[in-house]
């Protein structure tokens, strides 16, 4: 039992350990994971999460948006829960650690206050939300989206991927569409600890840093309709280059950012030419802008 005032550590051990097993789904290139949402790998990161969570005393609740909210009972059953999480699921190309470390992380305060025999006034949850990233279904954060009130839930249930599958069919199909109905949850609190998702902290020796703010996102999506033509036949002052104005566009973007530096950043993180063969000039393109700023003004 820890005294009152003690400097509680969680097992640094047990969390790194933890963390190298859920890698082990879905592991990516050099070294990363690919555990995008709402694939047969996130299905088993989900239910590792849970047996987890089960063994640590938790009760499981899941919403109709596959949101998981691990709860460890506090001693007053008035007082509302204190939240902690994040996602696990990752980029296609993601790390082990992003959003993972959040959901794990965790799921380790509620053991490490299981081992020193510690209660708590309020509940702890631990929350894994559902498409965080938004790389396989877009808009980002598209489960919390719903909870927060910020999306209707057909609206989210209709998003498609590249495949033309909806999001709704295949939450149902990976076996984690839940009962609950999203949003309906009272938080006093929520808690995410996080990695560097840039290089400041590590660049200037800082090993941890607090959020101020928030970025304003503003994700487009473009479509340049041209000529599609063969590239050694046709004289240049006759072509319709769709990959032409895409590269004039995502120079305009990079303008855009840099005057408005330091805060305001911009790319394209996605990019499909059309008919994309190396001796045919692109006669359609299809990319994204992502846009973003602190400062709502800008």
């Amino acid at each position: 039992m820890a005294a009152p005032g003690e400097n509680l550590r969680i097992n640094g051990d047990r969390l790194w350990d933890s963390l190298m097993e859920m890698a082990k789904i879905g592991p990516g290139i050099a070294g990363g994971n690919n555990r995008q949402t709402l694939t047969d790998e996130d299905g088993k990161g989900r239910a590792l999460f849970q047996k987890w969570c089960e063994e640590a005393g938790c009760t499981m609740g899941l919403d109709q948006m596959g949101n998981m909210f691990a709860e460890r009972k506090g001693t007053d059953p008035d007082a509302l829960p204190v939240y902690v999480g994040s996602h696990l699921d990752t980029q296609p190309t993601g790390g082990k650690y992003d959003g993972v470390l959040g959901v794990l992380g965790g799921l380790e305060v509620i053991r490490s206050l299981n081992d020193m025999g510690i209660k708590t006034r309020h509940p702890i949850v631990v929350t894994n939300f559902t498409n965080e990233e938004g790389t396989r279904y877009a808009p980002a954060m598209l489960a919390s989206g719903v909870f927060a009130g910020i999306h209707t839930q057909d609206w989210a249930y209709d998003r498609v991927d590249a495949e033309g599958k909806k999001f709704g069919d295949e939450l149902t199909r990976i076996g984690w569409r839940g009962e609950e109905d999203v949003g309906a949850r009272k938080m006093h609190a929520f808690f995410e600890l996080h990695i560097e998702q840039g290089p400041i902290l590590e660049a200037e020796g800082v090993d941890i840093g607090v959020v101020t703010h928030g970025q304003g996102l503003s994700w487009m999506q473009v479509t340049i309709t041209g000529k599609d033509a063969h590239t050694g036949s046709t004289p240049m002052p006759m072509r319709k280059n769709a990959g032409l104005g895409m590269a004039r566009i995502l120079d305009l973007v990079d303008e855009i950012a840099l005057s408005h530096a330091p805060h305001a950043v911009g790319a394209a993180g996605h990019i499909d030419v059309y008919p994309n063969s190396r001796n045919v000039i692109p006669g359609k393109v299809v990319f994204t802008v992502d846009f973003r700023c602190p400062n709502i003004d800008i």
